[in-house]
């Protein structure tokens, strides 16, 4: 077996405890979005949705943070958290998907995270008479995102340690502004403002339509929450993973919550659903002055920075599990001298390197990028409740989580939309080419049943028809 694994001792000197653990899952949650927020949110929902729709999210997100806390006990013995529930519970296809849903959901939410990178430079650079780095989306943009990315490579590379101790600093630096944002907000609320047009009549769409326009992006503001689960093999103690998850989670829900309404009580919701991104720049400069945005920015780019770094963490470690148990080729099991997933951590960023030329090319922007994102992590999300659900054992409290868990992920499907899951089964069939060459010459870990194949042909076959309606 060609792939290399550390000694004990190695790995008892690389654990991760509950500190880091939480700050991996709620750096990977508050990245990017929290900054677009206020204006992502107020262009498609009133305010009266918007608290619907923040209602379902918290009930369906602490549910889902609840199912993987109950799993981390219940099935402590798998590591690699939702391709490890998805593949114990439905199958090696099943298994598959989860795992190339996730990885392709982290490559595209590190995309994001250095094009918003590059976006927010644009405040300090740009004029109306000379785009440098724009929305992110440019040749210079591309260049300087290829340089952090490579950065950041070499820092996962020195060992996942290491770069989990940066990511709690580059926590605790993000935390600062939106504090400040905050209380300035509360400070400056004005109830006439948030009850303008309360039910969004301006939007001409019912508010149960608004509430599921809201979905992806809370889902997306929230992907992330599995961060610990995801590296539960480096944790020094297994209970700390679904503690860390918890104690994220909520941290994660009152931040969005204070930040969405508290903006709508600022200015008018339309007003503020014509500003630019990162909105809550341009909220700071109205409370604070010109400084305001340069507070935001700075914010923006400490929190990306630890985003996009927890994220690289994530991504790599998916494809390193899926290795060793025969979903992925086995030569993406070699770990350095340092216990860092290096041949996964190459793939990963070398696939982050093309999507970056493409953006380049297509001037695709940040919330594109967060669509496609959201869409991928659907089908793992779904599975870790069904998964649940099935190892629930007839106990009432874990059945009842299950069924949150499960409803919520069958919800989101439902609200993404059709052309949004066509989308995800032109992005999954590819996928299945890989996970033929991991099994060529009988190398999976066990035989693939009638079910299972069946599934694999649906998936390609149904990938045509995807195909050209997207296209149309």
């Amino acid at each position: 077996m060609a792939y290399n694994r550390p000694t004990q001792d190695s790995i008892l000197e690389k654990k991760l405890g509950l500190t880091a653990l939480t700050a991996l899952v709620l750096s990977s949650m508050l990245g990017a979005g929290v900054f677009s927020l206020p204006q992502n949110m107020a262009a498609v929902a009133s305010p009266a949705a918007l608290l619907i729709g923040w209602a379902i999210t918290g009930v369906g997100i602490v549910m889902l943070a609840m199912a993987m806390l109950l799993l981390t006990r219940i099935k402590p013995e798998l590591d690699g958290g939702i391709f490890s529930y998805a593949r114990a519970g439905f199958g090696e296809v099943m298994g598959f998907c989860s795992a190339w849903g996730y990885w392709l959901c982290a490559v595209i939410a590190n995309v994001s995270y250095l094009v918003i990178v590059f976006s927010a430079f644009s405040f300090f650079t740009d004029t109306p008479d000379r785009v440098i780095f724009g929305d992110g989306n440019t040749w210079q943009s591309m260049i300087g995102a290829s340089v952090l990315l490579w950065l950041v490579h070499w820092l996962v590379l020195r060992g996942v340690q290491t770069a989990a101790g940066i990511n709690l600093l580059a926590t605790l630096g993000k935390l600062v502004p939106l504090a400040v944002f905050v209380v300035l907000a509360i400070a400056a609320f004005n109830l006439d403002k948030f009850r303008l047009d309360f039910t969004g009549i301006e939007l001409g769409q019912p508010v149960w339509q608004q509430v599921k326009q809201t979905m992806l992006i809370t889902l997306w503001v929230f992907i992330g929450v599995e961060g610990a689960v995801v590296v539960s093999s480096r944790a020094s103690n297994k209970r700390d993973v679904g503690r860390a998850t918890m104690l994220a989670v909520l941290a994660a829900l009152v931040v969005y919550l204070l930040v969405t309404m508290l903006s709508l009580g600022i200015i008018p919701r339309a007003e503020l659903a014509e500003m630019r991104n990162p909105s809550m720049g341009g909220l700071m400069a109205l409370l604070l002055g010109g400084g305001g945005h340069v507070l935001i920015a700075v914010g923006l780019l400490i929190s990306v920075c630890g985003a996009y770094l927890s994220w690289t963490i994530m991504a790599a470690e998916v494809p390193f599990i899926a290795a060793q148990q025969g979903a992925f080729p086995r030569s993406l099991s070699k770990q350095n001298a340092r216990q860092a997933p290096a041949a996964s951590l190459w793939l990963t960023n070398g696939s982050v390197q093309i999507c970056l030329i493409l953006i380049a090319l297509t001037h695709a922007d940040y919330n594109t990028l967060l669509t496609i994102a959201s869409e991928m992590i659907l089908v793992p999300y779904l599975l870790v409740g069904l998964y649940l659900w099935k190892v629930a054992a007839g106990k009432p409290k874990v059945l009842f989580v299950a069924a949150g868990a499960t409803i919520y992920g069958l919800w989101l499907l439902y609200a993404s939309g059709p052309m949004h899951l066509l989308m995800s089964v032109v992005l999954y069939a590819p996928g299945l080419l890989l996970f033929l060459f991991a099994r060529r010459g009988g190398r999976g870990t066990s035989p693939l049943h009638i079910a299972e194949k069946a599934l694999m042909v649906l998936l390609i076959v149904a990938a045509v028809p995807a195909v050209w309606m997207l296209l149309r």
